[in-house]
């Protein structure tokens, strides 16, 4: 084997990607489009725009059938994105490699077997070393969830 494909291969196998973290988890009573609802507010009302929001809950019931499911996992679920312009320049001029946690996330959603408990989370930016967009997101929950 050549020098430069053992190097390769070293490279390669030394590039094992890290677990991820447990999410950060809230939990909520009540309706989820109120919930939903308060999480979009939050986040607009920080000065950010949502990028998009996908309805991940619909998707999986729309697809039910055709990909083979046997149960239903969500009533109701939802993933809303958005960055932040002054958080990410932060971040990203601290380590350019920081763009893999943009757009960041928050999630919001009701089991199929538990009506009424609403589950809203996010990945652990703290785990990341990302304490900055830490302290964003756990904001706009917080001030979702009050």
């Amino acid at each position: 084997m050549s020098m430069i494909r053992s190097a390769a291969v070293l490279l390669m196998l030394g590039a094992v990607p890290a677990l991820a973290a447990d999410p950060v988890l809230y939990e909520a009573e009540g309706d989820f489009a109120d919930i939903a609802g308060a999480v979009e507010d939050a986040i607009i009302n920080a000065g950010l725009v949502i990028d998009s929001t996908s309805h991940v809950g619909a998707m999986l019931n729309r697809t039910k059938a055709d990909v083979g499911g046997e149960k239903d996992i969500y009533t109701q679920a939802d993933v809303f994105s958005f960055c932040s312009a002054v958080v990410s320049r932060k971040v990203m001029e601290r380590d350019p490699l920081n763009i893999q946690s943009c757009p960041y996330g928050i999630f919001v959603y009701e089991l199929a077997d538990a009506p009424g408990k609403i589950t809203v989370g996010h990945r652990d930016y703290a785990a990341e070393d990302l304490p900055e967009v830490q302290e964003l997101i756990t904001g706009i929950v917080g001030n979702a969830l009050d």
